[in-house]
């Protein structure tokens, strides 16, 4: 991080009032950092927000302050998440708010039903379930920076300290926290197809759906690889991506796509695995 953090605690604060403000800009980032470009140039962004409908305009602030202020009580140098609960509630921040403002925004443009928006619950698990696996995904990026957000409820089971986990001979122990996380990810899938199925629009539920098929897929590549210790942002084949996006049209091809992907899951889970009784929830529905 190389903005002073009561810098960036302030901004977090403020954002939602920032994107109101025609030509604001950010140019104070470090040259290695992710998001420079974005913020560089973050008065065309401003320019667009401020085309949208009032309303419009109105959903997108509201989750802007909500998440702000969120990351704003994270945004530490040293990030080391202790129970589920706290895991849960950080990936609604980053990801569940998400969610509830597109729902909102998908409501009022006719794209949803009002009674789907209103379905927290459901929006929130759309955000919750790719977050999940982005944190699974960037275990080796965030255990460099100090970020440790796989939960010490759940890998205190199996090591005392995250690093431990990528040292050669915790290799059994650590696929079977890899696998505690996966599993963490796939409580939300019921909710996920429930909300997929009420969305009528076929390219709203596209949107939709794309992102939630990647990360199951994303998740049967993940299970039981090592590689999650030893390489950073594993990905699916581009073949089998495109495939994805092709397939991805209805309710009824998804559900079929998560069943595919589900099976593949439990077929490489041994029954010694400690957390194979939680795969057979979602494998059961």
């Amino acid at each position: 991080m190389t903005i002073d953090l009561d810098t960036k605690i302030s901004y977090l604060k403020s954002f939602h009032k920032l994107i109101y403000q025609e030509g604001w800009n950010f140019t104070k980032s470090g040259p290695d950092e992710k998001d420079r470009q974005l913020l560089i140039e973050f008065d065309t962004v401003i320019s667009a927000f401020l085309q949208l409908r009032p309303g419009h305009q109105e959903i997108i602030a509201d989750i802007t302050r909500r998440m702000g202020a969120g990351m704003a009580r994270y945004a530490t140098a040293g990030i080391n998440v202790e129970t589920i609960a706290e895991y849960n509630e950080y990936c609604h921040i980053v990801a569940g708010l998400v969610g509830l403002g597109l729902s909102d925004l998908f409501s009022s443009c006719g794209y949803v039903s009002a009674m789907l928006a209103s379905r927290n619950d459901l929006s929130n698990s759309m955000g919750l379930f790719l977050q999940k696996t982005n944190i699974i995904v960037d275990y080796l990026e965030d255990l460099r920076d100090k970020r440790f957000f796989w939960p010490k409820e759940i890998r205190h089971r199996y090591c005392q300290n995250l690093g431990d986990l990528i040292r050669p001979e915790n290799k059994n122990r650590a696929l079977q926290c890899l696998n505690d996380m996966l599993f963490n990810a796939m409580a939300h899938i019921e909710d996920v197809l429930e909300y997929l199925s009420m969305v009528k629009s076929p390219s709203c539920f596209k949107f939709c759906a794309l992102p939630q098929v990647m990360v199951i897929a994303t998740l049967s590549l993940l299970c039981g690889n090592y590689k999650a210790f030893t390489h950073e942002h594993i990905k699916i084949r581009r073949g089998e991506a495109i495939w994805l996006m092709k397939e991805s049209n209805n309710i009824d091809t998804v559900a079929a796509i998560f069943r595919m992907y589900i099976r593949r899951i439990k077929n490489k889970i041994t029954p010694s695995d400690p957390s194979s009784q939680t795969l057979a929830l979602p494998v059961a529905k």
